[in-house]
């Protein structure tokens, strides 16, 4: 099992998106998320033929832990102008307003919702990992996505538990952040979990406790020795 890999990137404009995806051309990673809150004048079209990595179009806003400070429409023409451009997957959080009915319009366009469910302030419990699951799916999602915040190991422990009893049932992706989380970063594509997230380097980190994609891979080399 080669583990997938996806780096988050979070362009100010199009150059910067272009340069952005041209480095993790190299690293040979298997999805590139891409941020928009801070994206000024994007053209997607430009984007979608630059690469052939499929590309997700990611758009958080504060209470999200993002930082687009457009409305709620605002945000989801965004997402919709990404997705009638050629981005292959779009991620709306599960609190989304309109969230079905918005699926259904991604559907049309032949590209696959992303529901992400987030906890900034500790561990989903495996309940509410089980209850997050099931609502996402009954929405409609093509990939269920669920990240906690680690505090200690045993975190880690109950998510990639998870994962291995869940993953034959959906696309998921499920792991913790934190530094405490960072080893279910890594191991969740062990498990199951349909990719996993890193930075394209140290210090362009869009989530707590992201790994370099290289690190990633020298790690998981080393796993298989």
């Amino acid at each position: 099992m080669t583990p997938k890999i996806c780096v988050s990137i979070k362009p100010k404009n199009n150059d910067d998106a272009l340069s952005l995806i041209e480095k993790v051309e190299v690293t040979k990673a298997d999805f590139i998320e891409i941020r928009l809150d801070n994206y000024k004048t994007p053209k997607f079209t430009d984007l979608v033929a630059s690469t052939k990595i499929p590309l997700i179009a990611t758009n958080k806003l504060p209470c999200e832990m993002g930082s687009f400070t457009g409305t709620a429409t605002q945000r989801w023409q965004n997402l919709m102008d990404a997705a009638n451009s050629g981005f292959q997957y779009v991620d709306l959080e599960l609190t989304s307003l309109m969230l079905k009915e918005h699926i259904i319009d991604l559907k049309k366009l032949n590209t696959k919702a992303i529901v992400s469910s987030h906890n900034f302030n500790g561990a989903f419990t495996v309940v509410e990992l089980q209850r997050i699951l099931d609502k996402e799916s009954d929405m409609g999602a093509d990939v269920c996505k669920i990240v906690g915040t680690a505090i200690q190991a045993q975190d880690n422990l109950d998510v990639l538990n998870f994962v291995s009893e869940n993953s034959n049932k959906t696309q998921l992706v499920c792991f913790c952040m934190g530094e405490q989380g960072r080893i279910s970063r890594l191991l969740s594509p062990a498990f199951g979990a349909f990719f996993t997230f890193a930075t394209l380097k140290q210090g362009s980190e869009t989530a707590p406790g992201q790994i370099s994609i290289n690190e990633m891979r020298t790690a998981y080399s080393l796993l298989r020795q």
